[in-house]
């Protein structure tokens, strides 16, 4: 029976949890003759073709001097603000089997379960209705024609940046795209998997002059309904209503970007196989509530990191931030060659390096001065901790460290080499062992739970997703491998590292020497 105690979202995960005792039980053949596609198509539409716009502005760089007139230059940045957050960068032929197309964003298992919508409100450009996002071919299909604006308004809860902007972005996930292979903890990795993309808007905005406003609190049916969804095949996830920084009146205040679920305690046994179902349905915002008033977004304070260690080793991570050259260049060659490393050498990476990784991710103040925005929408990252497990850093001991992002310094937790331990605990993946350096994201489920009820948990790993990318993004640059793993023995890893036992275990990041 479950635990009455515990929320939905506590029970799910603790349900999904990898153990050594159970995992081969659990393990099942993929049936191959099931396997999604991970391209949704409609059958009628008019599209929008946003291929000649990359061509006439170049992929990697909007070069100011071609002098554009307003309508063209208006599609080039929709152009490569899709393309960098999600379109089609490579392809993998895999003898006897279909190509795997890779994205800008990774996915676990490559089937990436998001989709992006647009909606317009009525621009020069695009008339108003809805449009999808097809990355195969790179063109907006617009499948409704109807001003839809003000259902949109309705279903956020009148949110403040939707009240001067034109555009927004909405994304889904097809949930049996992950569920397939990973079969009810696929739930898991699709708000991880979203994470990675919402890290990818952020940044595509920010080079082409957009302020994208993230949002997770809606009323889930009414928006399913606005896109036509199937409620049970595919859920909205987020909404970023996309500000124009060359549009003085779209410069809006931030305001709250999560929106608490109800917190449900009471829910019968569920089979397997119906657990992501049940969960995705009790994480949802189902009816609007008058009395909800979104509040602007105070300044940030300085905060306390949430541990620290009597008599640990303090290692400060003060350094100079990533330079991303002039334009940057760099950051958008990165977003379209980034790959996820399948081997590592075992070599040492550098300390620097590995301070320079933190730098970008956690302190994004740091890069106003590079055109990056200094504070980008998360849904509340003051709930996430971060751990390193360290095996080969140069200028560093092993050992494993908490990441204090406020104290800008490692606190020294356990004093070994865990190479051995991390290959276990990595589900005997040799990226764990060979790894220079492994990144933990956990959080206090109970305490997210007390503050968003169960929709925390996609808030959760949104967040860590979020995160991850920027530190993909950064190791990539600096010429490091980089790998994200999503399967691994939960309570384990809390056990062999030290991690306090309530922060439970969200996302994991490999970091080394490519082979």
């Amino acid at each position: 029976m479950p635990d009455p105690q515990a929320s939905i979202a506590q029970h799910y995960h603790e349900r999904t949890k990898y153990d050594p005792l159970t995992l081969a039980a659990k393990s099942q053949g993929l049936d191959w003759s099931r396997q999604p596609v991970p391209f949704k198509e409609y059958k009628i539409g008019t599209t929008y073709d946003l291929k000649p716009y990359l061509e006439q502005g170049g992929i990697t760089r909007n070069d100011p001097s071609k002098n554009l007139p307003a309508a063209a230059e208006n599609w080039l940045r929709l152009s490569r603000l899709l393309y960098f957050s999600y379109g089609l960068t490579g392809r993998l032929q895999i003898r006897g089997s279909d190509p795997v197309y890779l994205r800008a964003a990774p996915s676990a298992g490559g089937l990436y379960p998001a989709e992006i919508y647009l909606i317009s409100r009525g621009t020069a450009e695009l008339p108003p209705g809805l449009y999808n996002y097809q990355p195969p071919t790179h063109v907006l299909l617009h499948f409704w024609d109807s001003q839809v604006w003000s259902a949109l308004q309705a279903a956020c809860f009148w949110h403040p940046a939707l009240e001067n902007t034109q555009l927004a972005l909405v994304i889904t996930a097809v949930f049996f795209r992950s569920a397939w292979r990973y079969y009810d903890r696929a739930y898991r990795r699709i708000f991880l998997d979203t994470g990675h993309l919402l890290g990818n808007v952020e940044l595509a905005c920010a080079l082409n002059d957009y302020r994208p406003h993230l949002m997770g609190g809606f009323v889930d049916s009414a928006m399913n309904q606005l896109l036509y969804l199937d409620g049970d095949q595919e859920g909205t996830i987020a909404v970023i209503p996309l500000a124009d920084l060359l549009q003085v009146q779209q410069n809006l205040p931030l305001a709250q970007t999560a929106l608490p679920s109800p917190t449900c305690t009471d829910y019968p046994d569920i089979a397997d196989g119906q657990l992501l179902s049940y969960f995705h349905q009790a994480t949802q915002i189902a009816t609007p509530d008058l009395s909800v008033k979104l509040q602007p977004i105070a300044p940030e304070k300085k905060l306390e990191d949430k541990y620290n260690f009597p008599f640990c080793l303090k290692v400060s991570t003060l350094t100079p931030p990533i330079k991303w050259t002039p334009e940057q260049e760099a950051l958008e060659n990165t977003l379209l060659h980034r790959r996820s490393t399948r081997e590592y050498s075992g070599e040492a990476i550098d300390f620097a390096e590995l301070k320079a990784l933190l730098d970008f991710t956690y302190q994004p103040a740091h890069y106003t001065e590079q055109g990056l925005d200094s504070a980008p929408d998360y849904f509340d990252v003051s709930l996430i901790e971060t751990f390193i497990a360290v095996s080969t850093v140069t200028g560093l001991e092993d050992g494993c460290y908490y990441y204090a992002p406020n104290a800008q310094e490692l606190r020294q937790i356990r004093f070994k080499n865990f190479r051995r331990e991390l290959h276990y605990l990595c589900l005997g993946q040799d990226l764990g062992h060979d790894a220079a350096a492994v990144l933990f994201h956990t959080a206090d489920l109970k305490a997210a739970v007390k503050k968003y009820g169960d929709r925390a948990y996609r808030y959760l790993h949104m967040d860590a997703g979020h995160l991850g990318q920027r530190l993909n993004l950064a190791a990539i640059y600096l010429g490091l491998g980089v790998s994200g793993i999503g399967g691994f023995f939960d309570d384990q890893v809390n056990e062999v590292l030290g991690i306090p036992i309530d922060e439970a275990v969200l996302y994991i990041t490999t970091l080394g020497q490519p082979r």
